[in-house]
């Protein structure tokens, strides 16, 4: 939590460490305004300095039934139920403790109700991140913490270590934000929580659609957050049973409901919150739109601006359900890494741009595992490109590499990972035993959950082109649009306008000074030929895409004595990707007379390395020696001696499409 929190009530009685911290104030709650402003003052604990309140009546206007209604319509809607084991984000402010209260009553008043163990909720955490950028911040987390606990919820604390140090001020919300997520998933994959709610409302969606369309985001972007998606580990979680990397799936139910729609539930569920001064700096330009839209005087801005936002949001859902079906069609991922287009079934010039270009960008980020968007004179080169039937040549984009097939006539495209660009550079040792673990029983509910999720959204998503609006319009063009369809009356359309053009200009100036900065202290890309070690017995999660390991066996080795094997001598090998240098070897090595181990190995290598195009190959890792010498590339079976056993699985981070995910 940020510095100078301000702490409200509802004016039920406080916990000790509350009441001996912090002195309390009262101020008269009107239902017109659901939350008065707050005063500074001193706080009698030397550790905090921190605003607060306390509201002492509760609205008589709350509608208790409608936000339990809707709540639990849109926990339907994800594939929850109350059964399920749940994982709470938790701020403390009046979002995430209006989401404990809905979450604790769908919980404990549903039709199979849940049980309480120890007086906890059984199956629901709540998880609370101590980001560590003040001194405080302990002591404030605990305080959420006891707040939760009393609601009968249990509470885990998440600590963040920084190891590059603080973030700069620049971009710090960004580096909290996802050092958040890391912390939170860590935890929900260490209790083995599959499903986590966060507590981003109508107002976060609206401050999003303004930020995006001042950085000429698309119609996509311009959809705001999804519903529902998958979130995929950063440091590998091996699901050995599926050989894939375990996933969270993300839900947010309360897209529905404003800010005071929050204030509301806490009220109605005698909730105290706190209240992060912070988030009224203008430094932040999320805090700059906030403060915007809540001085408009307007009654519909608000509710015409959501309407646009929805329509975004059916028609990036009919994209991703057109780009679902084309990859389903389309697209052939091998085990070597690499993926092939069939541009037959394609038929590029048959599929609207924003369908294609979607289509493309999901391919590329799954190649390549850089999970970054490609806007710009890259996707329009790649549009060009994959229409130009029969294809004959190729393009290096967005860390990958697009050639024709051989012996398609250039109706077949190869998408291979391209190692001469920027890649992310990820490399891990990983303590897993792969044949224990599949020994291990691994739950199937996420999956159950998902299925039952995507049955439900297939009937919402629309399934005609004239249902979406859309489909066609360019970034600069949707307000015009909206307007055109009367989404938007003429004052919201100007004021949305206004908005707009005063971050983009302040945006276009911090732009300017970064790249002046970056171009005097340069940047810090990470190498893709950076040295990695494994060792025997070890797993090394190379470049988010191979899960490499090898082993000394117990066959007899082929060099005299043993001790001149280069394998059996071999401490460490070193991992890189393929170079030409080393298919030369190969050659080479095959061409020899004699008939031990590595001749033979290298023959089949070869064979299988014909079958892999040239562009391919470069993406394969390789283990060799301290001295450079080629021991075994595990995707295509080849080692130097039959002492050497080494496996290496393509098993990609995030899976092709980035998981499950629903807009509605």
């Amino acid at each position: 939590m940020a510095r100078g929190l301000s702490l409200c009530s509802n004016g039920r009685k406080s916990s000790t460490l509350l009441s001996n911290s912090i002195p309390r104030v009262s101020f008269s709650f009107s239902p017109k305004t659901l939350f008065t402003s707050s005063y500074q003052l001193q706080s009698r604990h030397p550790k905090f300095s921190r605003l607060f309140c306390n509201h002492t009546c509760v609205p008589e206007t709350v509608d208790e039934t409608k936000y339990k209604e809707l709540f639990n319509r849109r926990m339907a809607m994800a594939g929850l139920k109350p059964h399920h084991r749940i994982a709470l984000g938790v701020s403390g402010g009046p979002d995430s403790m209006a989401l404990c209260v809905l979450t604790a009553k769908w919980k404990t008043e549903g039709l199979s109700c849940v049980n309480k163990t120890d007086g906890f909720i059984d199956g629901l955490v709540a998880i609370v991140v101590d980001h560590g950028l003040r001194q405080e911040s302990k002591d404030e987390a605990e305080l959420v913490c006891s707040r939760v606990s009393q609601m009968g919820i249990r509470c885990e604390i998440a600590s963040c270590y920084w190891v590059d140090g603080r973030p700069k001020l620049g971009h710090l919300q960004e580096a909290a934000r996802e050092m958040r997520y890391q912390m939170i998933s860590n935890v929900c994959f260490r209790q083995q929580i599959e499903v986590l709610l966060i507590a981003h409302h109508a107002d976060d969606q609206a401050e999003l659609f303004i930020l995006r369309l001042s950085r000429s985001s698309g119609v996509l972007g311009l959809a705001g957050t999804a519903f529902a998606s998958e979130i995929f580990s950063r440091n590998l979680q091996l699901d050995a049973k599926h050989m894939k990397n375990k996933s969270i799936l993300l839900v947010r139910p309360l897209l529905d409901l404003w800010k005071e729609d929050m204030y509301k539930i806490c009220q109605w569920g005698r909730q105290d919150w706190v209240e992060d001064p912070t988030n009224r700096s203008q430094l932040f330009v999320r805090n700059r739109i906030r403060t915007s839209i809540g001085n408009l005087q307007s009654g519909n801005f608000k509710s015409e601006l959501q309407a646009v936002i929805s329509e975004c949001r059916r028609t990036r859902s009919f994209v991703d359900k057109v780009c679902t079906d084309l990859i389903t069609q389309t697209v052939t991922v091998t085990d070597k890494g690499y993926a092939i287009l069939d541009l037959e079934r394609l038929n590029p010039s048959g599929v609207k741009d924003i369908c294609l270009s979607k289509y493309l960008t999901t391919v590329l980020q799954f190649i390549s595992q850089r999970q970054r968007p490609i806007r710009g004179n890259t996707s329009k080169l790649l549009l060009n490109y994959i229409r130009a039937i029969p294809c004959r040549t190729s393009l290096t984009a967005a860390g990958c590499y697009l050639s024709p097939a051989p012996g398609s006539k250039g109706t077949k495209i190869i998408v291979s990972c391209s190692v001469d660009c920027p890649l992310p550079s990820k490399t891990e040792l990983v303590n897993i035993c792969v044949n224990e673990a599949q020994k291990k029983p691994t739950s199937d509910e996420l999956s159950k959950i998902i299925s039952d999720a995507t049955s439900i959204s297939d009937h919402a998503v629309p399934s005609k082109l004239f249902q979406v609006q859309f489909l066609d319009v360019a970034s600069e063009s949707v307000l015009s649009k909206a307007r055109e369809l009367n989404l938007l009356s003429e004052s919201t359309y100007t004021t949305i306008g206004l908005l707009q053009r005063n971050e983009t200009n302040r945006f276009i100036t911090k732009t300017e000074d970064k790249s002046v900065e970056e171009s005097e202290h340069g940047t810090n890309i990470p190498s893709s030929s950076d040295k990695v070690h494994l060792w025997p017995g070890q797993n090394l999660y190379f470049m988010n895409r191979f899960l490499i390991r090898w082993n000394l066996s117990d066959h007899q080795c082929d060099e005299a004595g043993c001790r001149n094997c280069p394998v059996k001598t071999a401490t460490s090998m070193e991992v890189r990707h393929m170079v030409e240098s080393d298919w030369l070897y190969l050659a080479e090595l095959s061409k020899c007379s004699s008939s031990n181990h590595s001749v033979s190995s290298s023959q089949k290598a070869l064979r299988s390395l014909k079958l892999i195009p040239a562009a391919a190959r470069k993406s394969l890792p390789v283990l060799i020696n301290h001295c450079g010498l080629l021991l075994s590339v595990p995707a295509i079976g080849f080692n130097y001696c039959p002492c050497l056993e080494a496996s290496a699985v393509f098993l990609p981070r995030v899976p092709l499409g980035g998981g499950h995910s629903s807009f509605l």
